[in-house]
This record gives C-alpha cells, sequence and structure tokens, in this order.
C-alpha cells in the first residue's frame, strides 16, 4: 500500500473519531436537560412514594410475559422440528380430533395467568390512589387550552399561581417561561385534577402516573414527592392546535423554599369562574345528585 493510501485512511480515521467525539459531547450536553434514565423508565425509584411499587408491577409484568413468549416460542420451534415431514413419507399425520388433558391446561394456564396479573395490578393501582386523610398540600391543577392554573392550599393558606403559556419558538430561554409547579420534599401532596375547557391529562413522566382531566369532574393524584429537583411536566391528551406546547416545570424544593415561594403568591384562587362553562360543576353536581 502506498504512503499516500495509509495517509488518506488515518486522515478518514482521525475525522472519524473526531466527529464521534463532537456527537458524544453533543449528546450529553443533550442530556443534562433530561431526567435520569433506567431504561425505558425516568427517574429513581424513590422519586415519589409510588414509583418503586409502579416500577415493580412493571418490570415484573415484562418478566412473566417475557418468560411466557420463551416457553411458547419453543414450543412451537420443538413442534416445527419434532413433527416435520420426514423424508420419504406421504400424505399428512394421524390427526387427533381433541385431547381432554391438553385443552384443560391451555385454557386453565391462561385463566390463572390473567387472575394473577389483574391481583398485582390490582392491589398496586389500589395503594397508589390510597387518598391522603389530611394532606399536607393540596394543588388545585387547572388544564386549559393551552396552558395551566396551579392553585395551593398549604396548610389551611389558600394562595394561587396563574400559569401562562409561551408560545415556543424554539429560542434559548422558552423553558424559563412556562407554568411551573412547586412541591416540597417529603409532604404529602393530593392533586385535584379539573379542565376548564376541554379534557386534558396531568402527566410528570418522572412520577410515572398521569390521570386525565375531564370538564366538569375531579379526578385525584396522590404521592408525596421524595427527591428534590426539576422535572418536565405536560398534557398527555391530544387537545387541540397548540397540544405539544402545553408544557409546565415541576420543582420539588425543601420546606422552607416552598413556603417563601407561596410569600410571592397573592391570596385567592382561580376558582371555576375562569372555565370556559363556569355552570358545569354545578350541573354535573346536580345531575348526580338526581340520580
Amino acid at each position: 500500500m502506498s504512503s499516500h493510501k495509509r495517509t488518506g485512511s488515518r486522515g478518514r480515521a482521525l475525522k472519524s473519531v473526531a466527529l464521534a467525539s463532537a456527537a458524544a459531547l453533543v449528546f450529553s450536553a443533550c442530556s443534562e436537560e433530561q431526567p435520569v434514565q433506567r431504561g425505558w423508565l425516568p427517574g429513581s425509584r424513590d422519586t415519589t412514594s409510588n414509583t418503586a411499587e409502579i416500577t415493580d408491577l412493571w418490570v415484573n409484568s415484562w418478566i412473566a410475559a417475557l418468560i411466557v413468549g420463551l416457553i411458547t416460542w419453543a414450543l412451537m420451534l420443538w413442534c416445527m422440528v419434532a413433527y416435520r415431514r420426514r423424508k420419504g413419507e406421504t400424505g399428512y399425520p394421524r390427526q387427533l380430533a381433541y385431547n381432554v388433558p391438553l385443552e384443560i391446561m391451555y385454557t386453565i394456564v391462561p385463566l390463572v395467568m390473567v387472575g394473577v396479573l389483574f391481583f398485582y395490578t390490582n392491589e398496586v393501582q389500589r395503594s397508589v390512589d390510597e387518598p391522603y386523610t389530611d394532606p399536607d398540600l393540596v394543588v388545585d391543577v387547572r388544564g386549559k387550552q393551552w396552558a395551566w392554573d396551579f392553585n395551593y392550599n398549604y396548610d389551611g393558606e389558600e394562595r394561587y399561581f396563574a400559569g401562562v403559556q409561551a408560545e415556543l419558538t424554539g429560542e434559548e430561554g422558552v423553558r424559563e417561561t412556562l407554568p411551573t409547579l412547586y412541591l416540597p420534599v417529603d409532604q404529602p401532596v393530593t392533586f385535584e385534577l379539573n379542565a376548564r375547557d376541554v379534557i386534558h391529562s396531568f402527566w410528570i413522566p418522572a412520577f410515572l402516573q398521569k390521570r386525565d382531566m375531564i370538564p366538569g369532574r375531579t379526578n385525584e393524584i396522590h404521592l408525596t414527592p421524595q427527591e428534590l429537583g426539576s422535572f418536565d411536566g405536560k398534557c398527555a391528551e391530544l387537545c387541540g392546535e397548540y397540544h405539544s406546547e402545553m408544557l409546565f416545570n415541576v420543582e420539588v424544593v425543601t420546606e422552607e423554599e416552598f413556603r417563601d415561594y407561596l410569600e410571592t403568591l397573592p391570596e385567592g384562587q382561580l376558582g371555576d369562574e375562569y372555565d370556559r362553562n363556569p355552570n358545569l360543576h354545578e350541573n354535573v353536581a346536580g345531575t348526580e345528585g338526581d340520580d
């Protein structure tokens, strides 16, 4: 090989290394803006009081599904090999109309599997949805096209924060203009979820929980933030033209920082009077009472 070719190969190799290094720097810089990942799961097991239970249910369900899949694939391959047509054979193999023990087995086994999955799913669902009798903080979350209002009721002190959604332009600094939900660490929180206009969905991916927000009805999420930090929140229900811009920030801070933040907010609540149909809650309550 000529020295010119060797030099060209070395130059291409150096360019490849440089490009790879630049890509690594870019991706590492981008990753600083994202929550810690655990495979397909964001955050950690201790992000909230519920994330460990939800993680265990998710992971164990996938393990069970993988085991069933491997057994099924192995049996299929075994049948294909064991009962293949041998050389010199003609016609169809001996046909069986039924096999009672086998049919009973493949009827009972799936029922047992579904029953076990239902049992553990129900247990986790009931656990994470168990309401707090006297939470330290109640946040009335109001979803609207295409922003968020966060009303705080902390130790009986009512404050409000009106979130105004900025138009996302891709320019730096837009994240800082988004509505921010503040939560005190290690204190029970109840989210009361309401929609001002159409159906929305309240979702903080790192918390592994989301719930629909339906006009005229109040849904709830109960959890205790256990890790300080910044998290992303978003609407998870297609709600109109700017659905993708219906974002918010979440800041889990110390109790002292949270109290200091509340002192910056005006008194009062942003309630039903700001809904698209202010009488919707009253109409729904009256209808339910008639039933």
